[in-house]
């Protein structure tokens, strides 16, 4: 990994054993690539650990921001904390009141409407039993007199009836 390779070239730079001239310039170049790329990825690694711990961290800060709107929010209806629903409980009363006033009106409306239309049948079925009183009357009436009628012609056709 990235530590044996710079370990290996402290080691070349250090000890006695090998010269710069045993290594050429090619080596030398690759090694210090893989230096400068194992240094890159360190940097990069512990640039992920900040990003994460400052992600956690504003996190931490939304958490307990939403926590103190939520106690802000309850220390404003602190002195009533049923002062909205009283008030949508008395604005329906309000409704109610104003819609029974209505109802009141439309049943006695009606009311006064249905004793006329009650007041109104029994004339009339009255009326229509007068008239049946009549009409049988006069049924039995007519009914008597061409009896009576019919009497009278037998005896002009048959005396001795």
């Amino acid at each position: 990994g990235k530590n044996d390779i710079i370990r290996n070239l402290a080691t070349v730079r250090s000890s006695g054993h090998l010269s710069m001239d045993d290594i050429d310039d090619e080596e030398m170049s690759r090694m210090a690539f893989a230096v400068v790329q194992a240094m890159e990825e360190e940097i990069e690694r512990k640039k992920m650990e900040m990003r994460e711990k400052v992600e956690l961290q504003l996190g931490r800060a939304e958490s307990e921001t939403r926590r103190l709107a939520q106690v802000w929010e309850e220390l404003g209806v602190l002195g009533d904390p049923m002062r909205k629903q009283v008030a949508t409980v008395r604005r329906k009363i309000d409704i109610a009141n104003r819609e029974l006033k209505l109802l009141v009106q439309s049943y006695q409306k009606k009311e006064k409407e249905y004793k006329e239309a009650l007041e109104a049948f029994h004339e009339k079925n009255n009326e229509k039993a007068q008239l049946n009183t009549t009409l049988m009357e006069l049924v039995n009436e007519s009914e008597k007199l061409r009896m009576k009628k019919l009497e009278e012609l037998s005896k002009i056709i048959d005396p001795s009836l």
